[in-house]
């Protein structure tokens, strides 16, 4: 087919397999780079329709293609989310039994199905890449290809050895997919894994319906309930770092009286699934989760994603909180960290068995993380410039609504680097704070530090005001973490010019109450669906929730959320119509339409 048959056939698959009319913004493009055999790598924003993007150029193909993905949970739903399609299509992964792997192999092998999903792990085995080389691979689709990258917030050794595919395939055709890559991530992805210069696709990395606000730790529990409090009714996410803590938060809101699950690796697959199904079927349920949940979750109402504990990059923390707002409509975001967690996150990069090179550029991308989370400008400024994009002052974030107040904080500053100085720069946090507000603790009084000329310099501030004090000038590069002196806060070169007196230290205002900027977040309120289309898309909700328990697939590989939204509004009686709702092609119809149609009756 030439060019232009293979776009209109591009349309007729579109519209007739996936069940939408039209392309969303950016997708035409790289579909249409795609189908012309050329090489790709697009970075889309979370929610920009990627998967659609590589699936489209797949099934029109009659050459196999290999779709490489680095979670089981991400191939098991993509793959179901194709099958309901009505597209033939295989997987390969370590949770299948033996006689699945086997039909799923003969399958692709004998024609039945040209796609297969599998991880990189699998993938790069000699015994797989013999058996690969037998067939003429038409395209091989990288999906979360920053994996790829030492300089990407998620490296995976087995992801890298995917450089060995352009010398291995030279024939085939190698694209790349990924919702965050700054500048250097994206060259270390060029430079691996394709043969010569990709069409490169980046899409605007902003998302002006997202609210965007960071508050310091201090109890988290008032923090998140105060939070919610003003969004009961709504879905939501609330990140934490370990599989303790999801459980733990969890207990806490059901106690509180919120629907709340716990969602970590370590549960059972059927316990997974089901907090997913709920998740796309109540709209008050909130799922408390490690970064394990969200990938290929296609829920576009989600209105608030809250972080519990720092994430581990920009790249990270921009990829979880895309997972809000998709529709559109006003979403919030809240970030609650505490120093507790930069010292987490540093150990975990000292402790990792990377190089010195790619620790150094880890710890520059959690500095980077700080400085936003401390930034008295513009939030979204200071996101978008870490990927090379740019935006005016949004006026939807913390500081653009309640903008801090900028205080001398030199002597301030020089107290407590002066209290660092003469401990030796040898401790903690906490044992520094302790000495300049004047503690009597036991490490105090064993290492004579009562008898320092610093000691209770600082009485007259809080705790977590100092605390909050040393964040700001770890952030702005005046102190460090040693982490070979077990995380001994030190002075750097800057701090030492305002030890000197040589320079001045601002500080933002770290009095202002939690209560009082919370007030000022966007509150989402469906307006546009009346009560009836309500009721009618609670029923829709609860019968795809019923097909989903009997077919044991996540709800959302029925129908999205948009699709049931578009039904409860336009209330379609007949094939006809309900073709034109988005997510319905003529595969789902012929297995779902006419019992969703019946429900739409019922309530007419």
């Amino acid at each position: 087919m030439n060019s232009l048959q293979l776009n209109e056939k591009a349309i007729e698959i579109l519209k007739n397999v996936f069940g939408f009319s039209n392309y969303r913004y950016g997708q035409k493009e790289i579909v249409e780079n795609i189908l012309s055999k050329k090489q790709t790598l697009a970075i889309m924003p979370t929610g920009a329709g990627k998967s659609l993007c590589y699936q489209l150029p797949a099934v029109i193909s009659k050459k196999k293609t290999i779709v490489i993905a680095p979670l089981i949970a991400l191939i098991e739903d993509q793959v179901s989310s194709l099958k309901e399609c009505g597209v033939n299509v295989e997987q390969l992964h370590s949770n299948q039994s033996r006689e699945e792997l086997t039909s799923s192999w003969n399958n692709f092998k004998n024609g039945k199905s040209n796609i297969i999903y599998i991880s990189p792990e699998r993938l790069m085995t000699d015994h797989m890449i013999n058996n690969l080389k037998s067939f003429e691979i038409g395209l091989f689709v990288i999906d979360e290809i920053h994996c790829v990258s030492k300089w990407g917030q998620s490296f995976r050794p087995d992801y890298e050895k995917l450089s060995q595919l352009k010398k291995i395939f030279p024939n085939s055709n190698i694209v790349g997919f990924t919702a965050t890559a700054d500048k250097s991530t994206r060259l270390d992805i060029i430079n691996k894994i394709f043969d010569n210069d990709p069409k490169v696709f980046v899409k605007g990395f902003d998302r002006p319906n997202l609210s965007l606000s960071v508050y310091q730790k201090t109890n988290w529990k008032l923090q998140i309930i105060d939070f919610l409090n003003s969004r009961k009714g709504q879905s939501g996410i609330i990140y934490c770092l370990s599989r303790n803590k999801t459980e733990e938060v969890s207990a806490f809101l059901i106690e509180k009286g919120f629907y709340a699950s716990a969602y970590h690796a370590g549960l059972d697959a059927s316990v997974r699934k089901n907090v997913q199904n709920i998740f796309m079927t109540v709209n008050a349920h909130i799922v408390v989760a490690t970064i394990a949940f969200g990938m290929g979750i296609d829920k576009p109402d989600i209105r608030f994603v809250v972080h519990l504990n720092l994430p581990g990059s920009m790249e990270a923390y921009y990829q979880e909180i895309g997972r809000a707002g998709r529709d559109g409509k006003p979403a919030n975001t809240l970030l609650i960290y505490g120093l507790d967690d930069l010292v987490i996150r540093r150990k975990m990069v000292e402790e990792s068995n990377a190089d010195n090179e790619h620790k150094l550029r880890e710890n520059k991308r959690l500095d980077y993380l700080l400085s936003y989370a401390e930034t008295p400008e513009c939030r979204r400024k200071v996101l978008l410039a870490y990927f090379d994009d740019f935006s005016e002052s949004c006026n939807n974030c913390d500081n653009c609504l309640n903008p801090p107040k900028l205080i001398d904080g030199t002597v301030l500053a020089q107290k407590l680097l002066s209290t660092i100085y003469k401990t030796g720069q040898y401790f903690g946090q906490a044992h520094v704070i302790n000495v300049i507000r004047g503690s009597e603790d036991k490490k105090i009084i064993e290492r004579g530090h009562q008898n320092l000329s610093v000691y209770g310099i600082g009485k007259d501030k809080s705790k977590n005001f100092w605390q909050s004090f040393l964040r700001q000038l770890l952030a702005n590069g005046h102190l460090q973490i040693n982490f070979q002196r077990y995380g001994a806060v030190q002075i750097t070169n800057i701090g030492v010019e305002v030890l000197k007196n040589n320079t001045s230290f601002f500080y933002k205002d770290i009095l202002v109450k939690l209560e009082k900027k919370l007030t000022k977040n966007i509150r989402y309120e469906n307006k546009d669906i009346s009560n009836e289309s309500v009721n009618l898309l609670k029923a829709l909700k609860a019968l795809r929730l019923k097909i989903a328990q009997e077919k044991n697939l996540p709800a959302y590989t029925i129908f999205h959320d948009i699709s049931l939204i578009q039904m409860s509004q336009t209330k379609p009686y007949n094939q006809t119509d309900m073709l034109k709702i988005d997510g319905v092609g003529t595969t789902k119809f012929e297995k779902y339409g006419k019992l969703f149609i019946d429900k739409i009756v019922e309530y007419s």
